[in-house]
């Protein structure tokens, strides 16, 4: 169940933390996986740990913002391992400078850009470069990795980053409609707080959590697989939250 075999998947900021998990268990249920990173060193850290346990991995290494640059590495993907069955739109961050506690009417304009850019034009132009070739072939699956944040109000400065990926919650609900009837899928996963390396400050945080913890890479890893098997074929359109029960709607 949950078979991967002969599938070519394509993670995006897959040189670490989260994405690098969903790669790694894509390529255990026997997928072929493309580890993008806009830093190649990472991306290739990430395929020596899949090919350590015994799996196919290439390292792609583009920026998700620069549609050219997708647009050529996803064709280097295909003359690699073959074309693209699987997206995971992973690539992510909150910006030049981060998620600050600032409010939206003190920011800078200058700071809105870069949480848009990625978190939302990332996934424009990755599903762009992969969705005519999923719906000539009759089956696809794209998954989007997005956040509690852009489904309800949470913390002070994170106000782009929320409509960054807001926005790419609600370009999947339409990419679903429009194309399943090609076969191919469209999923959001909406996670919540992850486990980071500053223990202290995930230990606090986790207190607030009912399942009294943060999440892992493999809490997403895992619904990864699942959506990207043939048994998800009926699921598309959805926006999924794991959080362990932190954030509801």
């Amino acid at each position: 169940m949950f078979e991967l075999e002969d599938k070519v998947a394509l993670v995006t900021g897959a040189g670490q933390n989260v994405g690098a998990g969903i790669a790694r268990l894509l390529a255990e249920q026997g997928a072929a996986v493309a580890v993008n990173d806009i830093r190649p060193e990472r991306a290739a850290d990430t395929v020596a740990a899949i090919e350590a346990a015994g799996g196919r991995a290439v390292a792609i290494g583009f920026d998700v913002t620069d549609h050219q640059a997708v647009a050529a590495g996803v064709a280097e993907v295909e003359g690699t391992l073959g074309p693209v069955d699987v997206l995971v739109n992973n690539a992510g961050n909150g910006g030049a400078e981060g998620m600050r506690p600032t409010q939206f009417r003190e920011s800078d304009p200058a700071s809105w850009r870069g949480p848009i850019d990625v978190n939302l034009y990332g996934v424009l132009n990755c599903s762009h470069a992969v969705i005519n070739g999923m719906c000539e072939r009759g089956w696809g699956r794209i998954i989007t990795i997005a956040s509690g944040a852009g489904l309800v109000g949470l913390n002070i400065g994170v106000s782009p980053y929320a409509a960054g990926k807001g926005g790419a919650i609600g370009f999947m609900r339409h990419l679903a409609i429009e194309n399943a009837r090609y076969g191919v899928t469209a999923n959001t996963l909406a996670i919540g707080l992850m486990t980071n390396e500053d223990q202290s400050v995930t230990e606090a945080l986790a207190r607030q959590i009912p399942t009294k913890r943060t999440g892992v890479p493999e809490d997403i890893g895992y619904a990864c697989v699942y959506l990207a098997s043939p048994e998800a074929e009926w699921v598309t359109g959805q926006t999924i939250q794991i959080n362990g029960g932190s954030v509801t709607t």
